[in-house]
């Protein structure tokens, strides 16, 4: 964010946490795009700042800000698998090592959010005992749907993964919920995000704005 949008971003935050958003700024880490809230203003973009657990004792903070378009310095998509190496746990490494590779043969897009990017972009502690590696999966056919749905299920088997598949429409379904659904495609409705709306769409409804199987 520009250094105008960070003394924006501090007169607007609660003192309570306007030292972390300083420290922020000055190490130049990354805000996250968030939801918008209800009766937010169009103009501005939503944005928000999770703390380290350990910050404060334990509890997950975070800090919502608006921003306007023009504060943002620079936006970049979420992290790739690649640049995740230097945050993970030792226990991670080979089977998290194993899907990068089976990603990378299959031209498949996948990236990370949460507490793993988190902890790999600032170095700070974010990861604890109980934490997921929340995956973005983004298909844009079907073929590319089945494989990366069938490697998320087996490498559940041992990663604690989680997150979500990114449709080309911009709806984002949970990849678990996903795979519980398409058991029955014409009889279920699944919860989809968007960056301002939460709703129940068909599964068919999903599946037609892929690309049809070569």
């Amino acid at each position: 964010m520009s250094s105008q949008g960070w003394q924006h971003a501090c007169a607007a935050v609660d003192a309570a946490h306007l030292s972390d958003l300083q420290r922020w700024a000055e190490n130049d880490w990354p805000l996250v795009v968030r939801r918008s809230d209800v009766g937010h203003e169009v103009e501005t973009i939503a944005v928000g700042l999770a703390l380290p657990p350990a910050v404060h004792g334990g509890k997950k903070i975070r800090i919502p800000l608006s921003v306007h378009p023009t504060d943002i310095a620079r936006h970049e998509a979420p992290l790739l698998f690649a640049n995740a190496a230097s945050a993970l746990p030792v226990v991670w490494l080979p089977a998290f090592t194993a899907l990068s590779h089976e990603l990378i043969t299959a031209q498949l897009e996948f990236r990370l959010y949460g507490s793993l990017a988190l902890q790999a972009m600032t170095g700070l502690p974010y990861l604890t005992a109980t934490s997921d590696i929340d995956v973005l999966f983004y298909p844009s056919t079907h073929a590319q749907l089945q494989q990366g749905l069938h490697l998320l299920t087996k490498y559940a088997q041992s990663l604690p993964l989680d997150g979500e598949i990114v449709f080309p429409s911009g709806h984002a379904v949970a990849w678990k919920e996903w795979a519980e659904a398409v058991k029955s495609p014409d009889k279920v409705k699944v919860m989809v995000k968007s960056m301002r709306t939460v709703n129940l769409l068909d599964v068919s409804t999903l599946l037609s704005g892929l690309e049809e199987l070569s």
